[in-house]
């Protein structure tokens, strides 16, 4: 018994030089779902991040983790813990920010994720902008058609299209609408004619977008008349970018967002169809993982979508009515 407690005792002492980044890695493994996650984003070994955890539960007395083969899942007392944790983490964030100077001076690693047919348009042509900018900044951006989870991603910002957000815990920042319209190559269309309602839509080959902000029946909408298609065509894919080109190449009838052809339309390579009939809007949003601090770099873009990419989606949506 004498022995335990004298190990245990020790080994909280020499833990006590490194609490914090025991309870990061242990709000790491919650976050992310497994150690070789959490490992990854710290840049640890999965060892390295399983033994602070560990030893954070021999300090405590307690177990924090259920670990199967399977899944990682918090006990009671490691629920509550956890919640306390981030809230210590982001305290000292703050005090060193505030010490740093960070809190008024962008600097730092920043991960931006983006929906990518929208983000070629509204953001890429951002960034060298916002990097030449902001210096002691450096930016990793990449792109994902689905939804992100923030924490376990460890994403400061995405962009992301949703009819409707989820109770996700972020925050959201509004970004503006957008919308879906018909189009076609004009080759397409002198060989197999122009529909003058969506019910003939199912006369011809549809070219169909399915992600998790469209469904995989086109509902159009005109005023206040809605219609319903279930269609059927050569090619289905989730990047807009892909099925434009098919689009272009008069493979069929396609159904995108206005940012996706509107390029295409201006010059002609697609004739807008049906122009009274468009989708329901879909909402654009930047969301961030809830945190009451909110460190500079962070805040800095943030201000850049809000500043550039809401007004040129708008700009874009007035031409398509």
């Amino acid at each position: 018994m004498a022995s335990d407690w004298k190990h245990s005792y020790v080994m909280r002492k020499n833990l006590d030089y490194g609490l914090l980044h025991a309870m990061n890695a242990f709000v790491k493994v919650v976050d992310t779902g497994t150690f070789t996650a959490a490992a990854e984003q710290m840049g640890l070994t999965t060892a390295q991040v399983s033994r602070l955890v560990s030893e954070l539960e021999t300090r405590l007395q307690t177990k924090l983790l259920q670990r199967t083969t399977r899944r990682i899942a918090l006990t009671g007392t490691g629920d509550v813990y956890a919640i306390q944790c981030r809230d210590i983490l982001e305290r000292v964030d703050m005090a060193e920010a505030v010490a740093s100077g960070s809190t008024t001076e962008p600097s730092g690693r920043l991960r931006v994720l983006c929906m990518g047919g929208f983000g070629n348009r509204y953001v890429v042509p951002l960034l060298a902008g916002f990097c030449s900018r902001y210096a002691k900044v450096a930016v990793e951006y990449s792109t994902s058609q689905y939804a992100p989870d923030l924490l376990a991603e460890g994403i400061d910002v995405s962009v992301y299209l949703t009819r409707q957000l989820s109770d996700s815990g972020h925050i959201a920042l509004s970004l503006g609408t957008t919308f879906s319209v018909l189009c076609a190559a004009p080759a397409y269309l002198a060989s197999r004619g122009i529909p003058d309602h969506p019910r003939e839509l199912m006369k011809h080959a549809c070219i169909r977008l399915i992600n998790p902000s469209t469904s995989v029946e086109w509902e159009l909408i005109s005023g206040k008349q809605s219609y319903q298609v279930n269609p059927d065509g050569p090619l289905t894919g989730d990047n807009p970018d892909v099925l434009l080109n098919a689009a272009e190449q008069a493979s069929g009838i396609a159904y995108l967002p206005f940012f996706t052809v509107i390029d295409s339309i201006r010059s002609g390579r697609l004739v807008r169809i049906l122009p009274s009939w468009r989708s329901v809007d879909v909402g654009v949003f930047a969301l961030y993982p809830s945190r009451r601090f909110l460190d500079a770099k962070t805040k800095a873009w943030l201000d850049l979508l809000k500043t550039h990419v809401a007004p040129m989606l708008a700009a874009d949506g007035r031409e398509f009515g």
